[in-house]
């Protein structure tokens, strides 16, 4: 899929409420505050960057592939950085970051756990983490057998395997909630995403947040 298909989902009625729900998850977990510094890693477009740039944060976006960068360079809104990189190996000093977010990247990052600690790494306060959910029904209408559309190639995780990531890492008070319980974007899914408990682990995206120790 090319970055501006990608997009342009977002602006269809089931697209932008799916996004800016799983938005509003990974907002709350970081608890930021306007000013404060925040990487996004693995921005692909910056649909994300841009939502919390608009908060008022100072956000700075990084992803491998150049050509969706330049994507998201070109698109109006707030003011961000962007950084061509790779999350195994983030190009930012230790603690450089109030904040780190990552929404559904590091599923199509080969070994998750290095990226989980290079985000750990230049984290300085919080981060939110959102991955794929293997017991969500999206998983079974896009994930199976390989994945299809934008799906295609990611790895699914249930909620225990995402907490293993941080095994002996300098993180506490883990949290996990998930986003997105019924993806049709109806009336339906509303009501039960307003209904359901945050800390049910059957959403779509599953978001691991939490402190940095020190």
């Amino acid at each position: 899929m090319d970055a501006a298909s990608y997009n342009a989902w977002y602006d269809t009625p089931r697209g932008r409420w799916i996004g800016t729900t799983e938005f509003d998850r990974l907002a709350a977990a970081l608890d930021m505050r306007a000013g404060e510094t925040l990487l996004d890693v693995g921005c692909g477009t910056g649909w994300f960057t841009r939502q919390f740039a608009r908060r008022g944060l100072a956000v700075t976006g990084l992803d491998i592939r150049a050509d969706w960068l330049s994507f998201a360079r070109a698109q109006p809104g707030p003011t961000s950085q962007w950084v061509a990189g790779d999350a195994r190996a983030l190009p930012f000093a230790d603690e450089r970051f109030d904040g780190v977010v990552s929404v559904a990247a590091l599923c199509f990052v080969h070994d998750e756990r290095q990226a989980v600690a290079e985000i750990v790494r230049v984290t300085r306060r919080r981060f939110a983490i959102g991955w794929l959910n293997r017991a969500s029904l999206l998983f079974g209408a896009k994930g199976r057998d390989g994945g299809r559309g934008a799906y295609q190639g990611a790895r699914w995780h249930d909620a225990g395997e995402v907490k293993a990531l941080f095994s002996g890492m300098a993180v506490h008070e883990l949290t996990v909630h998930s986003a997105v319980f019924l993806p049709s974007g109806g009336p339906v899914a509303r009501l039960a995403e307003r209904m359901l408990p945050r800390t049910l682990p059957l959403g779509a995206l599953i978001v691991v947040s939490g402190e940095k120790r020190r």
